[in-house]
Order: C-alpha cells, then structure tokens, then sequence
C-alpha cells in the first residue's frame, strides 16, 4: 500500500518590517505603540488570528506644491517641442454651440 503524504500548510506570511499584534495589545497599549509608529515602525492589527490593518506612520510626502512655486518651475522648464500640438488636440477648436 502505497503511503500518502499530508502536505503541511504553509506559515502564513508576515512582513519583515511589521509587527503583528492583536487588537487586544493594541486598546492595551496604545500609546506606547503610537509611539513606535511616530518613530517608523508598523504593525499589522489581527482580531481573532486573521489581519484587519495595518498600522503605518504617516506620510510626509507633499501632496500639493506652493502656487509660487508651480508657476516658477512652469517658467523655468523648456516647453515639449509638441506642447501647442498638445493643447491644440485637447481643446475644442469648433465654433459649434455645443448643443
């Protein structure tokens, strides 16, 4: 008779650079843990063994650019050699009513 093999499962896959911690650690500890999150550590929060977030830092990536600033680069930067083809094609050039 021929002898079957079980296949193991596999462990389930965990960030290197996130901890995981349950939600319970987290109400219990919150704010030791925020802090570890204002220093860049992460965590992923599960409830019952199963992962629901991830606890990450905040982005200090700028998401919109000073309207000074905007018009200085648009200044300084060389036009596309295409840019008037460019807009030509993008706006309507009919004299048209739109209805």
């Amino acid at each position: 008779m021929a002898r079957k093999t079980i296949a193991k499962p596999t462990p389930r896959r965990r960030s290197l650079d996130r901890k995981e911690i349950p939600q319970r650690e987290l109400r219990n500890s919150v704010s030791r843990i925020l802090a570890d999150v204002a220093r860049g550590k992460s965590f992923r929060i599960t409830v019952s063994g199963k992962p629901v977030a991830d606890l990450v830092p905040a982005s200090t990536r700028r998401t919109w650019v000073p309207r000074a600033e905007l018009e200085r680069i648009l200044r300084e930067a060389p036009l596309d050699k295409n840019f008037l083809r460019d807009v030509d094609d993008a706006v309507d050039q009919s004299t048209d009513p739109p209805w």
